[in-house]
């Protein structure tokens, strides 16, 4: 038994065909394939069952996979270890950040940030929040950028900002023109969510005390993927949209009129790297989250007493 097949089998459980796997393993499927069947000789067990489309592991095989990916994310931690040993910032980080974070805060700090570490390469992958701590315990993902806490006892949370969130509305909105808006003033027919699976829109309807449903907006049902398109919905169909603060700042001059601000205590959302309990990097873990604090210099993005974290 070797790393190079678990590595296999692992990539066939993941792809559930031979032929995929191979090509993403880089190797002949006729290498593979002997490769996996030297493993279930030396065993003695049958770990995928072949006459099935696509291909399934076998109940044992399934608890030999499950331990495999253990090895495999164990010896991926020794050679971050020795990485660390070395205090160079080199090799391999896989990083994910989700969709509400990711087109706003990846241009403020990731070139700068590329350019100090030019040996180190970056894999970023835009996943919901269960999606990162998912891949995140499973050692295919080594940091999240996210909104925390998270509540998670095998993962450690480095917190970077808090960023508070603000009203987009249309001008023809039924709203009190005062200087801060109330949560409660927000018509839950008027809002404009984020699609189910986002963690952005149940912190919304937290922020409001709301829960949607069978409520009607007019004759269109439509929830969303990304805050761009929420913005857009309200400059076209009218409405109300909660976004965060480095949102704003992409907005042009004239959507900043709709911006409402709202009253204290402020709206906010904690912004955190995540890793596991295990993750050995930790010199690359601070430098991102030097780099990241360094570029974010905006004073509603940090922390203090008057807000509400939702």
């Amino acid at each position: 038994m070797n790393i190079q097949q678990l590595e296999y089998i692992v990539a066939v459980d993941t792809h559930r065909h031979f032929a995929n796997a191979a090509d993403k393993s880089f190797v002949t499927q006729a290498t593979l394939s002997m490769m996996i069947k030297k493993l279930e000789d030396e065993l003695g067990i049958k770990i995928f069952d072949r006459s099935k489309q696509p291909v399934k592991p076998t109940k044992e095989g399934e608890e030999f996979i499950a331990r495999a990916k253990q090895v495999l994310a164990e010896v991926k931690r020794l050679k971050d270890f020795a990485e660390e040993i070395k205090g160079e910032i080199t090799g391999n980080i896989h990083l994910g950040i989700i969709p509400t974070l990711a087109p706003y805060l990846l241009p403020i700090f990731l070139k700068g940030f590329i350019m100090k570490y030019p040996r180190l390469n970056i894999f970023i992958k835009e996943l919901i929040t269960e999606d990162i701590i998912d891949h995140v315990k499973k050692g295919e993902l080594d940091l999240g950028l996210v909104a925390t806490p998270l509540n998670e006892p095998s993962i450690k949370e480095y917190p970077l900002f808090y960023e508070e969130f603000f009203a987009y509305s249309a001008q023809g909105e039924n709203l009190p023109w005062k200087k801060y808006l109330l949560p409660q003033m927000i018509d839950l027919r008027r809002l404009w969510l984020l699609e189910e699976g986002h963690c952005f829109r149940s912190q919304v309807l937290n922020l409001c005390e709301l829960k949607k449903k069978d409520v009607e907006n007019e004759n269109l049902h439509y929830e969303a993927g990304s805050i761009e398109t929420l913005i857009n919905l309200v400059d076209k169909y009218q409405g109300i949209t909660i976004i965060p603060h480095l949102a704003v700042l992409n907005l042009k001059q004239s959507q900043r009129k709709k911006i409402r601000e709202f009253a204290n205590p402020k709206p906010v959302r904690e912004i955190s790297i995540i890793a596991g309990n295990n993750f050995a990097r930790t010199k690359i873990l601070e430098k991102l989250k030097e780099e990241i604090i360094t570029k974010i210099t905006i004073p509603a993005l940090i922390k203090n007493k008057n807000i509400l974290e939702i």
